[in-house]
């Protein structure tokens, strides 16, 4: 009995000893730390990085111009600084891809400032993409183009992180890639399908719609013409000297896809004359501006025009009736 008492003691002697040598430092810490300590470690902190580690993301689709708005953004952080750090993930090489604040980053650049605050966050391309784009849309002025190219980026970034597989297996299907940044945006679906449309302009035509030179919905159907003959519709528009009515690019593109889009085609129907046009009638304003006062304003010499067009058709009612 003795030498079995012996034995145990010797074994809880044994577990003791192995316990205190896979004691660390690390363990103790965590003895006299609290759960809200090692929460807060977790947390995202505010980093100051300088200007000059910030790169900008990857095929940033929004333009960062020096508009009026940008020398007020410069003149704020001039005055109060950066209110709202900036979000960047860190990059293998040491520097930081920049997600959100591009023009803030500018206008501090401007404002001679070299060190920015910065939310350091560790993410995925697809999740850094997502993110760039919602954060980005929140502005109040978004370019055609900018928007186009937006949805396009976070369609892709979503269809990478899961795509619709078995639909037959549930009962109510989940809402399409299109869906989700449609009810974000505020649109439907379709109108989300078609800024995406706009992606496959080549720039010249994309930079007329940014432009207000293109109207959206004609130049949705021309985004189904090649390149090359986009190209040649240029050239077709030059010697037509006008812009497609909606008609007139669906039926471009039409011809397109019954493989009749030449540039001989595309001049035809560009050269037709547009129902609107047919409505019109117009003068240039030196042809009318000589038979008023010079004080006369566009609106008076119309209402005068009008009432002279009034009274000579009275007129000329009386005149048949003798």
């Amino acid at each position: 009995m003795a030498k079995s008492g012996n034995s145990a003691e010797s074994r809880r002697r044994q577990t003791v000893a192995e316990k205190r040598r896979n004691l660390t430092l690390g363990s103790v810490e965590d003895l006299f730390s609290t759960e809200e300590d090692r929460q807060t470690e977790k947390l995202e902190k505010v980093q100051e990085i300088p200007v000059d580690q910030l790169i900008p993301f990857k095929n940033h689709p929004f333009k960062v111009v020096d508009d009026e708005a940008m020398l007020r953004t410069v003149e704020s952080i001039s005055q109060y600084g950066i209110l709202s750090p900036l979000i960047a993930r860190p990059m293998e090489d040491g520097s930081y891809e920049l997600i959100s604040g591009h023009r803030r980053k500018h206008a501090a650049e401007l404002a001679g400032i070299s060190v920015v605050p910065v939310i350091v966050r560790e993410m995925d391309d697809d999740a850094a993409t997502i993110l760039m784009v919602d954060s980005n849309l929140q502005r109040e002025t978004i370019l055609p183009s900018e928007r186009a190219w937006a949805y396009r980026l976070k369609l892709e970034a979503m269809k990478h992180q899961g795509s619709r597989t078995d639909l037959t297996s549930v009962q109510v299907a989940p809402k399409l890639s299109t869906e989700i940044i449609g009810e974000a945006a505020g649109m439907s679906k379709d109108n989300v399908k078609r800024f995406i449309r706009l992606t496959y302009l080549i720039p010249e035509l994309l930079e007329m719609v940014d432009q207000k030179q293109l109207a959206f919905n004609p130049a949705v159907e021309l985004s189904y013409l090649s390149e090359k003959q986009q190209n040649d519709f240029i050239e077709a528009m030059e010697y037509a000297q006008t812009t497609p009515s909606l008609s007139q690019a669906q039926r471009l593109k039409k011809l397109a896809a019954d493989g009749m889009c030449s540039l001989d085609a595309m001049c035809a129907v560009m050269s037709e004359e547009k129902k609107d046009m047919l409505d019109k009638v117009t003068f240039k304003g030196d042809e009318i501006r000589k038979f008023f006062p010079k004080s006369y304003t566009p609106k008076q010499m119309q209402e005068t025009i009008i009432k002279l067009l009034s009274q000579w058709q009275k007129k000329r009612e009386r005149d048949m009736s003798l």
